[in-house]
C-alpha cells in the first residue's frame, strides 16, 4: 500500500509518501480499506517532535492519523464476520496512530457503523471533532435567552458549535480571521459574524447586540481575541475554554482570568477538555463513545453539516502547513 510515513521529526515537509508493508489485522481488529483519513492540529504537534504536546511522540519511522473512515476489507482472528464489507468509522486513539494511509487496522470495538447517506469524509469530521463539539455543549444549557460568542467559528469544531447553539435558538456571534471565513461563518448561520482581526469588531458585536451581553463564550483561541470576547460577558457568563490556538503569536496562549477578576464580574471560567470532560461523561472509552454516536446521528439526521476541507493523501505535508498557518476552514480530511 501508500502511506504517508514521518521518518525524523521537524517541519511539514518529513511527510513522505511512499510504498511500505500492507498492516495485517490481529485478533479482535478489522483491517479498513480508507476513504477519508483525519487531520489534527495535534498532529502537527507531535510531527514536530514537540515533547510539550498532549501525548507522547510516537517511535519513528510512524504513520500518523487517528480518525480513519472506510470499508471492512479483512478480519483478524475472532473478530464477529458481521463487520466484513461494512463502511465504518473510527477514532483508532491516541496510542494507535496509523490513519494517513490506504489501509489501516483498528481494534474492531471502536468502530461505528456508518449511517445511510453519511460520506465518509463527513463521518471523520464527527468522530473526533464531532465529540468534542458535543463534550464541550455539554457543560451548557443553551436556550433562546443565551447570546453565544463563538471564537475560531470557521474551524472544524467551531463551525459545528455555531450550528448547534443556532439549533438551541440562541443568538449566535461567530468569530473568525479573514473575509473567506466569515463568509463561511455567516452561511452557518451565525446572527453576527465578524472577523477577530479587525482591531473594532468587539464594539461592532456590542452594536449588533444592541445593549444585550453575551451570556457564554466558546474560547478555543486563548490570546487578545478571548480577552475582548470575554469582556463582552455580563454577570453570570460562562467563559468555556476547549483550546488555545493563539499559542506562539504575540500575546496568545490561554486565558487565565484571576479569582478577584472571576468575583468581581460574577462570571465563571473553566475548561472543557481532558479529564473535565471524561468525568462530565462517565469516563474512559464508555463516555468518549457515547458522544460519537451522539455525534454521528446528529449529523445523519441533518441536524449539523460539518465543514470539510480535503486534500489527497500525496498533499499531507500541504495539509499540515494549511493547519499550522490557519489557512483552513472545517475539518482537515486527507483522500487517498
Amino acid at each position: 500500500m501508500h502511506a504517508v510515513r514521518l521518518h525524523a521529526f521537524g517541519p511539514a515537509e518529513n511527510l513522505v509518501h511512499e510504498r511500505t508493508d500492507d498492516p495485517v489485522p490481529a485478533p479482535g481488529q478489522v483491517g479498513i480499506a480508507v476513504a477519508a483519513a483525519g487531520v489534527h492540529l495535534v498532529d502537527t504537534t507531535l510531527r514536530s517532535g514537540d515533547p510539550n504536546g498532549p501525548y507522547g511522540l510516537p517511535e519513528l519511522p510512524a504513520i500518523p492519523g487517528r480518525e480513519i473512515a472506510g470499508t471492512v476489507d479483512a478480519l483478524g482472528e475472532g473478530t464477529d464476520p458481521r463487520w466484513l464489507g461494512k463502511r465504518v468509522v473510527a477514532h483508532m486513539g491516541p496510542d494507535n496512530p496509523g490513519g494517513y494511509a490506504e489501509l489501516a487496522v483498528v481494534d474492531a470495538d471502536r468502530l461505528h457503523e456508518l449511517p445511510e447517506g453519511l460520506a465518509e469524509d463527513q463521518a471523520i469530521a464527527m468522530i473526533g471533532t464531532g465529540r468534542t463539539a458535543l463534550g464541550i455543549l455539554g457543560f451548557t444549557e443553551l436556550t433562546g435567552d443565551d447570546v453565544v460568542v463563538v471564537l475560531a467559528a470557521a474551524g472544524g469544531i467551531g463551525s459545528l458549535l455555531v450550528q448547534y447553539a443556532k439549533r438551541a435558538g440562541a443568538t449566535v456571534v461567530g468569530l473568525a480571521g479573514g473575509p473567506a471565513k466569515v463568509r463561511h461563518v455567516r452561511t452557518l448561520g451565525a446572527d453576527v459574524a465578524l472577523d477577530y482581526d479587525d482591531p473594532a469588531w468587539a464594539d461592532t458585536a456590542r452594536t449588533a447586540l444592541d445593549g444585550r451581553a453575551a451570556t457564554v463564550v466558546l474560547d478555543g483561541v486563548g490570546g487578545p481575541a478571548a480577552r475582548a470576547a470575554v469582556d463582552l460577558l455580563g454577570p453570570g457568563g460562562l467563559h468555556l475554554v476547549h483550546g488555545w490556538s493563539s499559542q506562539g503569536v504575540t500575546g496568545g496562549g490561554p486565558l487565565n482570568l484571576t479569582p478577584e477578576e472571576l468575583a468581581e464580574r460574577s462570571i465563571t471560567s473553566r475548561g472543557a477538555l481532558g479529564p473535565a470532560m471524561l468525568e462530565r461523561f462517565g469516563g474512559g472509552r464508555t463516555g468518549l463513545r457515547r458522544l460519537e454516536e451522539e455525534s454521528l446521528a446528529h449529523a445523519a439526521a441533518g441536524h449539523v453539516v460539518p465543514a470539510v476541507q480535503r486534500f489527497p493523501l500525496t498533499e499531507a505535508a500541504a495539509a499540515h502547513r494549511a493547519l499550522e498557518t490557519r489557512g483552513t476552514i472545517g475539518k482537515v480530511v486527507l483522500v487517498p
